[in-house]
């Protein structure tokens, strides 16, 4: 891939810190040109300064929201401008907090907010970016999660919003047939804190509990689920899969548990 105009290009939400910066530098070390598009511009500035010069030149960082309209359809456009097409869309953007309290506290405006990020931005971006993807055949990856599958007490806004991205892949899937494959990975539990923005970077440290709780024996890191993602992209690899979603969470979600 020598000639710009042939590298695939990925539109890629919540991109500048945790899972969405694993997934775009993934993606740029493979030969992707990348958008990084998230609501934080001072850590999209600093994730797109902290690439190395190759991977700039490939980068393009986008501040908006992804759940307001006019936000994703600006940047899906700026995208095409800059790069001249799109071949993949991750739709990763979303309130990582799951816990919102009882549902006799959870207020409306919570709720719809992280339906509206968590869901509804991974409509949105797909709504804009289509009409782009039909024409080469390319791909969405939504990011769910295990909660969609299985909760604690208290996240009813949060499961819902997941649970909804299951089914939004699906649908989409059946919908766009075989012009766009529509595939969703739902992580478990993935080690984030050092891929923060620097104020708020923490360093992983993980008891025997917690890497117990694994059948692999350890947590998972955003190369985990890079990896899925460039194989979901990637049509000669993935190209009979669609309305699919992957668990990805070394297992943990298949490990009963008994309460002493």
């Amino acid at each position: 891939m020598n000639n710009a105009s042939d590298q695939p290009v990925a539109f890629v939400t919540g991109a500048a810190q945790g899972l969405g910066l694993g997934i775009s530098k993934h993606l740029l070390d493979a030969g992707w040109r990348v958008t990084l598009f998230d609501q934080d511009a001072d850590a999209g500035q600093e994730a797109f300064d902290g690439l190395s010069p190759a991977h700039k030149d490939r980068a393009l960082f986008i501040a908006g929201d992804v759940a307001n309209e006019a936000d994703v359809k600006l940047a899906i456009q700026q995208t095409v401008d800059r790069f001249g097409r799109i071949d993949g869309l991750v739709n990763n953007a979303g309130i990582a907090d799951p816990h919102s309290g009882s549902i006799e506290d959870l207020e409306w405006d919570r709720w719809q907010r992280v339906i509206n990020v968590n869901l509804g931005g991974a409509f949105l971006a797909a709504k804009h970016a289509v009409q782009h993807l039909r024409p080469v055949k390319g791909a969405i990856v939504n990011i769910a999660s295990t909660r969609a599958f299985q909760s604690e007490a208290n996240t009813e806004s949060y499961a819902a919003s997941k649970g909804g991205i299951v089914a939004l892949t699906h649908a989409l899937a059946v919908s766009l047939g075989g012009d766009v494959r529509v595939n969703a990975i739902a992580p478990g539990w993935i080690e984030v804190g050092d891929w923060q923005k620097s104020d708020k970077r923490t360093t992983p440290s993980h008891s025997d509990i917690d890497k117990s709780q694994h059948p692999v024996g350890r947590v998972g890191t955003p190369e985990d689920i890079a990896q899925a993602v460039s194989f979901l992209l990637d049509r000669t690899k993935s190209g009979f899969m669609t309305g699919e979603t992957i668990r990805i969470d070394g297992g943990m979600t298949h490990k009963m548990i008994y309460a002493d």
